[in-house]
């Protein structure tokens, strides 16, 4: 290789190392972005359309590195999760199991696109088919440490408290993220 290879190479690799820490940030900011419901709602922030941005902007694979990025941060402690909080406390807690559920949305996203492209109509197929698993594991997760924590429920309340009122906001944020992803793609290029 020569020395200007090495350097494109070195270059792209630092690019994206540069997004990914970009995106982890954005998810960080838009966790702050809250409107407190009363307990044991789970509360609305604007970590989904960053979860979307990241995704629609990075692709699959450099989404997924800024997702894991994202809950190390808060995993080790740092105030990036909703309310400011940081802390595996944040993640082992009922609402725990959405966040994680980022990075096996991402992760199916990944999957999809990488097996059917990335055109619109199948990146937000793949969008929506994260999201639904991010609600699936995160209303597991809320499931099991609620009936520790507090007692059983039933799996139709919890989906009343943490998934139903927030279909229709997320998807109103994928629908705002496609069309802003696609004007951030034109300046990163």
């Amino acid at each position: 290789m020569t020395s200007s290879a090495n350097t494109a190479a070195s270059r792209f690799r630092t690019l994206d190392l540069a997004y990914i820490a970009l995106f982890a940030v954005l998810m960080a900011v838009c966790a702050w972005i809250t409107v407190p419901l009363p307990k044991p709602l789970v509360q609305f922030t604007m970590q989904t359309f960053a979860m979307f941005m990241a995704l629609l902007v990075l692709g699959g694979r450099r989404g997924l590195y800024a997702m894991v990025v994202y809950l190390l941060l808060g995993a080790v402690g740092m105030p990036v999760f909703s309310g400011f909080r940081g802390g595996m406390g944040v993640l082992l807690d009922t609402t725990g199991g959405y966040i994680i559920g980022f990075v096996a949305a991402a992760l199916v996203y990944w999957l999809v696109t990488a097996r059917l492209g990335e055109s619109l109509p199948v990146s937000a197929a793949a969008c929506v088919l994260g999201l639904a698993v991010c609600y699936a594991f995160g209303t597991a997760w809320f499931l099991v440490v609620y009936a520790r924590n507090v007692g059983p429920v039933g799996l139709t309340t919890a989906l009343g408290w943490c998934v139903f009122p927030y279909i229709v906001p997320d998807l109103v944020k994928l629908a705002l993220a496609a069309v802003l992803s696609r004007r951030v793609k034109k300046f990163l290029k």
